[in-house]
């Protein structure tokens, strides 16, 4: 029973519809799961716990036995903590809160390689500003050969090498970004 409480009046626990929202909830991340190769559920924050259910409900095939395990999948899911389940769904969530710091790294990159190609030496200063332990000369010579690259319609093998050397200087902590999550999460 819910009860209510004595002084306030307030009801003390979650309705039952609340709990069967809840519990549904667990369920389809469950089939999500359940959807999920093995090389997706490694890169996934899954309890070892979990994982042999997942992976027990992903060889059944028979229809009531596959939905029977299924629903056995999200009791075991629902005893684990909140967080747990919280991380899982961002993890899987493309647009999760990961993903957008991630993409939003990805086109800061991005934007500095094409302002070292496109404006050489004034992007290269303003770089040396925010990362000033990079190393002028090695960033120089990859710029000159991604553009010689470039003008030769050869393969962007420099400008994939300066794209390296950029996010590894971006990653470093203390450089001015706040996504330093980032590099754990890969």
């Amino acid at each position: 029973m819910r009860g209510r409480d004595e002084d306030t009046g307030d009801y003390l626990g979650p309705s039952r519809s609340e709990q069967r929202r809840a519990a549904l909830d667990v369920l389809v991340l469950g089939q999500q799961l359940v959807a999920l190769s093995a090389a997706q559920l490694a890169k996934l924050p899954i309890p070892d716990d979990l994982l042999p259910h997942i992976i027990d409900t992903q060889r059944i095939t028979s229809h009531v036995a596959h939905k029977r395990q299924l629903a056995f999948l999200a009791k075991q899911m629902r005893r684990e903590d909140d967080a747990t389940l919280d991380a899982i769904r961002d993890a899987l969530d493309a647009g999760g809160e990961a993903g957008r710091r991630e993409t939003a790294l990805l086109h800061r990159i991005e934007g500095w390689r094409d302002r070292l190609l496109g404006e050489g030496d004034t992007a290269l200063s303003e770089l040396l500003v925010e990362c000033p332990q990079a190393d002028r000369q090695h960033l120089r010579q990859l710029v000159r050969n991604a553009v010689d690259e470039r003008a030769r319609g050869k393969p962007p093998h420099a400008a994939r090498e300066l794209f390296r050397n950029l996010r590894e200087l971006l990653l470093e902590p203390g450089v001015g970004n706040e996504d330093s999550e980032v590099e754990e999460a890969e």
